[in-house]
């Protein structure tokens, strides 16, 4: 059997108050495989901010072991997480985080900078994945030019432009309407099916039937694991 991609071993996360301890994840063991696509959901309060920001290497744990393609990550220092990040993980925020003077191509291409690629394959590359998440024709625009849907596209582009092991997705739809949301959702799943491993943070219960496991935390423990036997699947028009 296939290795998984992503092993969580006990993972404990306290933040401190003082001296007082207050644990927000108590002991999640986990393991995700290449190509799977998983949503984690959960109320407020059950931990699941935490255990993505672990995941996606934006924190670390208190205790417990990480093993993110082979690499133990739990305990590296931040320089080194940061470039674990920028290579292995794509991210897709429910803010999209572009920034305003750049236009669409130059938001996608940013994270290439941090990786050293010369400004002709960088803008390659941007156009490539723009062309993938269908906005060719708004390359140059920038994100006050674009709707809220075109900017969630730009931000999912930007996630895919380095080739990541991970897509990770926090809220992608939080700031959209239904028709857009469901868009963006079809997006994610043609990049699943093309091949990425795509983990989910949502709490809309619509959102997550895109996924073909949801996983459930609650007061910072898995509550339920499970297999969607009928995921949404992409729309053809895609």
């Amino acid at each position: 059997m296939a290795s998984p991609i992503l092993q969580l071993e006990n993972i404990h996360k306290s933040y401190f108050l003082g001296k007082q301890a207050l644990p927000v994840l108590k002991g999640i063991s986990l393991d995700i495989f290449k190509n799977e696509y998983v949503a984690l959901m959960g109320p407020s309060g059950s931990g699941k901010s935490t255990l993505m920001n672990i995941l996606g290497c934006l924190d670390s744990p208190t205790n417990g072991k990480y093993i993110l393609n082979g690499q133990d990550v739990s305990r590296m220092a931040d320089d080194d997480l940061a470039e674990v990040r920028n290579k292995e993980i794509g991210f897709v925020f429910q803010q999209f985080n572009l920034l305003p003077r750049l236009t669409a191509e130059e938001n996608v291409a940013l994270p290439l900078i941090y990786s050293g690629i010369p400004k002709k394959q960088r803008m390659e590359r941007a156009e490539a994945v723009l062309t993938k998440v269908k906005l060719t024709d708004r390359m140059h625009h920038k994100p006050n030019e674009l709707s809220g849907g075109q900017c969630q596209r730009v931000a999912i582009a930007r996630a895919l432009v380095n080739n990541p092991a991970i897509i990770l997705a926090d809220e992608p739809t939080g700031n959209l309407d239904s028709k857009t949301s469901y868009e963006i959702m079809d997006i994610l799943s043609k990049i699943h099916t093309d091949g990425n491993t795509v983990i989910l943070v949502t709490h809309e219960e619509d959102i997550s039937n895109y996924a073909h496991r949801v996983i459930r935390l609650k007061d910072g423990l898995i509550e339920t694991d499970r297999k969607n036997e009928h995921p949404i699947l992409a729309a053809q028009t895609v």
